[in-house]
């Protein structure tokens, strides 16, 4: 059966939905060891044609999942969160294209992470390995080979999705044709692990953190929420939040005196309570540090040889009001990568989170990376 987040608000068979699930067998971890076991939750729309060279791989960002397309329901908390771009007719129009989306390797969404059982049969908890991007990327490649799939017509991904999107096409060059690469960078900064660390920070500063063996109970959903405010904070931006919420109190709470809140703290507050219903925070914590890991260059020669490697038609795309990952680490990396077309603009209000509320935008962006010689019709 698939893991139990931590949240303890899911049974075991909430987590199925649609999922389908692969065994990839033990993986060997870049930094340390291996993970023994390993099981990969997926979703999968359309149908892989015969060549098997229709298949375009999503990937999900830090608290996204496998869920891309469909509503909410049984063993889906949330509706699919590029709902508008999946399906027949739109930009991955699932009539041509097979799309699969799986859930990241230390995630809390079916595929082994943290709140997974170990081979003694009890929860992984704080003896669950650290975690890389190549990692998660080479589960992934795991699962593309249980399915069957040589090289992926396009790999599309935003945020964490955009370093493993990045990740696949320098370290598996010839199983990628073309890719997106939204809203991502080439290596993690110094501002972006110093953000991460005031919410690692959070989560294990809580006292129900219990260094993360807090079995199936609630877990630090106090710290969890913190850390989510503090990173929502990053995702939007400046002029929406003033002009969105300004200095208005919520409803009829008056913050003058104490004992209410600004609007923008309710804002918040729901942001942190939605997430500690559908999130493990061990997960948070694993999925944190693997992204403030993440430099193409490391063992490569540096970032600009790493790039060089990449021989995928490559569109990167920044979100021109994203402070988190700013249009110069977009641009970085087109400047150092021979296949790259010149960057896209996604131009938005919204931060960083523009990668998953202009889907008007990120649609034209995939059609026009989407290889131009479209395969057969599947249907």
């Amino acid at each position: 059966m698939p893991p139990v987040p931590g949240a303890g608000t899911w049974r075991e068979g909430d987590l199925v939905g649609r999922r389908q699930f692969a065994e990839l067998g033990t993986l060997a971890l870049e930094a340390r060891g291996a993970l023994p076991d390993v099981r990969m939750a997926y979703e999968t729309w359309g149908t892989l044609n015969p060549a098997r060279d229709n298949a375009v791989l999503v990937l999900h960002a830090l608290t996204g999942d496998s869920h891309v397309a469909g509503p909410a329901g049984p063993g889906h908390p949330s509706p699919g969160w590029w709902d508008a771009l999946v399906g027949p007719g739109r930009a991955l129009d699932t009539d041509t294209w097979f799309v699969v989306a799986p859930n990241v390797l230390g995630g809390c969404q079916g595929t082994t992470g943290p709140a997974s059982a170990a081979p003694d049969g009890r929860a992984w908890g704080s003896r669950f390995p650290f975690l890389t991007v190549r990692d998660q990327v080479e589960a992934e490649a795991r699962l593309a080979d249980h399915l069957g799939i040589d090289t992926w017509a396009h790999v599309v991904g935003g945020s964490m999705g955009a370093m493993r999107a990045l990740e696949w096409a320098i370290g598996h060059p010839e199983r990628v044709a073309s890719g997106l690469v939204l809203a991502g960078t080439a290596y993690s900064t110094a501002e972006q692990i110093a953000w991460c660390q005031s919410q690692l920070l959070a989560i294990r500063s809580d006292p129900a953190w219990q260094g993360g063996d807090y079995g199936e109970g609630p877990g630090p959903v106090t710290g969890l929420g913190i850390a989510r405010r503090i990173a929502h904070l990053t995702y939007r931006s400046e002029p929406e939040l003033a002009q969105r919420f300004g200095r208005a109190p919520q409803a009829d709470e008056q913050p003058l005196g104490g004992g209410g809140r600004y609007a923008v703290e309710s804002y918040l507050d729901h942001h942190a309570d939605k997430l500690a219903r559908r999130f493990d925070a061990r997960s948070y914590v694993v999925l944190t540090e693997a992204m403030n890991s993440h430099d193409v260059g490391r063992g490569r020669g540096g970032v600009a040889p790493a790039l060089g490697r990449v021989q995928a038609d490559l569109l990167v795309a920044a979100v021109d009001s994203d402070r988190l990952y700013p249009a110069r680490l977009s641009a970085e990396i087109v400047a150092h990568t021979p296949t790259a077309r010149p960057m896209a603009t996604v131009r938005s209000p919204y931060g960083h989170d523009g990668f998953l509320i202009e889907t008007h935008q990120v649609g034209a962006l995939v059609r026009d990376c989407l290889p131009h010689r479209s395969p057969a019709r599947t249907r």
